[in-house]
């Protein structure tokens, strides 16, 4: 484990700030997207607001002093709107070109790429990043970077919050569904053929689409659009789903700094514990979760004290898991 320089940390520091002034230019962006314009019916002018880029919209009244002052104000807030982003992107360029020459960059620039398709979206507190790719985010936490074949992995898997109404998600990816906007990551990406829940691209790399165990009662594909992926059920995902998630900039390989989202570190390592133990696992992954549940909980008492492992911040794990990883920990010291 190596602690980042201070100019790494820096240049970290000042990429997440940069981030989320970005975000909020973006979205901000959006709000004037469509436009308003004046249309004329039955002889008069009405102002109408755009809401969509077939030139649906609402009206907000016949041209008059009030609709042309509401025209003009929208169209300097358009402006500037424009050229915050336009400034901040160019900003954003910049940094992530420091960010590459000092080294900081680690995610996979194909993983960074679809985790900001998902901001933007506006979907992305939908779903989770789980499984090995969740190590970015918590050694960005913790300014520390791990050994690489800690992180080695040909595949992200994405954990969905089934408790989200399925039609607001589908609307957020604006009908074109999970594999739609992993196509306009890159066109490469299909649905593979035996395993619904998997999209793989020409290099070979997947992105799996994952839920915890719904119940008999619940007969229902989760899916956001027709031919998408098709949610696997996972059993022991609904702990990672019940814990706390965690927010962090991480930056991939080109430099470009992403939000990742993550299941609490604690709730990760318990997990990876108990995943090493697993009967059913297979063996070759066994020794992997074991040395990442380590890594993690060395990460935590090191260098984030904020995270306690104890039985109460662990609550949503059966008492008996927890207490074995615990012991798992406790005999890697």
């Amino acid at each position: 484990m190596r602690e980042l320089t201070d100019q790494q940390r820096l240049f970290l520091i000042e990429s997440e700030q940069i981030l989320a002034a970005w975000r909020d230019a973006y979205r901000q962006k959006q709000l004037h997207r469509y436009g308003m314009k004046w249309v004329r019916a039955a002889g008069k002018e009405y102002l109408v607001r755009l809401r969509d880029a077939k030139g649906n919209g609402k009206s907000l009244g016949p041209r008059s002093a009030e609709t042309e002052r509401i025209h003009a104000a929208f169209t300097v807030s358009k402006q500037r709107a424009d050229e915050r982003f336009a400034a901040l992107s160019a900003t954003l360029q910049q940094q992530a070109r420091l960010n590459k020459a000092v080294r900081l960059g680690r995610l996979p620039a194909l993983i960074g790429r679809i985790l900001l398709a998902l901001d933007l979206t506006g979907a992305e507190h939908h779903f989770t990043v789980i499984g090995t790719h969740a190590l970015y985010a918590y050694e960005a936490m913790a300014a520390v970077q791990c050994a690489m074949d800690l992180l080695a992995s040909g595949d992200v898997d994405l954990l969905y919050d089934p408790r989200k109404p399925l039609a607001l998600t589908a609307e957020k990816l604006d009908g074109m569904g999970l594999l739609g906007l992993l196509r306009q990551v890159d066109a490469s990406f299909e649905v593979a053929a035996t395993h619904p829940f998997r999209a793989v691209n020409q290099e070979r790399f997947m992105v799996d689409l994952v839920i915890p165990p719904e119940g008999m009662r619940v007969n229902r594909a989760v899916c956001f659009a027709e031919d998408d992926l098709v949610a696997a059920e996972v059993p022991s995902l609904q702990w990672l789903l019940n814990s706390p998630r965690v927010e962090a900039t991480v930056i991939t390989t080109d430099g470009r700094p992403v939000l990742m989202r993550s299941p609490d570190p604690r709730a990760f390592a318990v997990h990876k514990a108990w995943l090493s133990s697993e009967p059913s696992r297979e063996p070759v992954k066994k020794s992997r979760d074991l040395n990442q549940a380590r890594w993690v909980s060395q990460l935590l008492l090191e260098h984030l004290p904020q995270y306690p492992i104890n039985e109460r911040c662990l609550r949503y794990f059966p008492k008996d898991l927890v207490r074995g990883a615990l012991q798992t920990f406790s005999n890697a010291e």
